[in-house]
């Protein structure tokens, strides 16, 4: 059976920054046969549940990871440390647990893939991708959106 990394709110664990899940049937059934690993790179990375909405600011994940953007959260903190930490543990979780491809949480600053919220608050998308995605993909690790979320 082949292993897949997970975004732990999509399995029904309540660590979104806003103490919730996203469990969902559709995800469910996309994981099906599969071994699914849940991790959620935010609390991984020292951050409390539930903790301030986070956006990326002055590009997306890969430009974190190359130090020219940052992650911040709604009252201007910087919380990029914590972000790229996590986003460390989670590659090390994808790699013990043996997965080649990653299903995540879609727009989330850690884990979106192909759109995040642009680092207004104002629930606008900008292409790109989070830190955790970026690093997963930087690494050999496919990352998908998880559909239906």
């Amino acid at each position: 059976m082949d292993s897949v990394l997970v975004s732990a709110c999509l399995r029904g664990v309540p660590c979104r920054f806003d103490g919730r899940d996203k469990a969902s049937a559709v995800v469910d059934a996309a994981l099906a046969g599969r071994r699914a690993v849940p991790f959620c790179p935010e609390e991984a990375g020292g951050l409390p549940t539930p903790r301030r909405p986070a956006e990326l600011v002055g590009g997306d994940g890969h430009a974190v990871l190359d130090g020219t953007a940052r992650v911040v959260d709604d009252t201007g903190r910087d919380v990029t440390a914590a972000f790229v930490d996590g986003a460390r543990r989670a590659l090390a979780a994808a790699r013990r647990g043996g997965c080649a491809e990653a299903v995540l949480m879609p727009r989330s600053p850690s884990c979106g893939r192909g759109a995040v919220y642009d680092g207004t608050f104002s629930g606008e998308l900008t292409a790109g991708d989070g830190v955790t995605a970026a690093l997963l993909e930087r690494n050999g690790v496919t990352v998908r959106p998880a559909p239906g979320v």
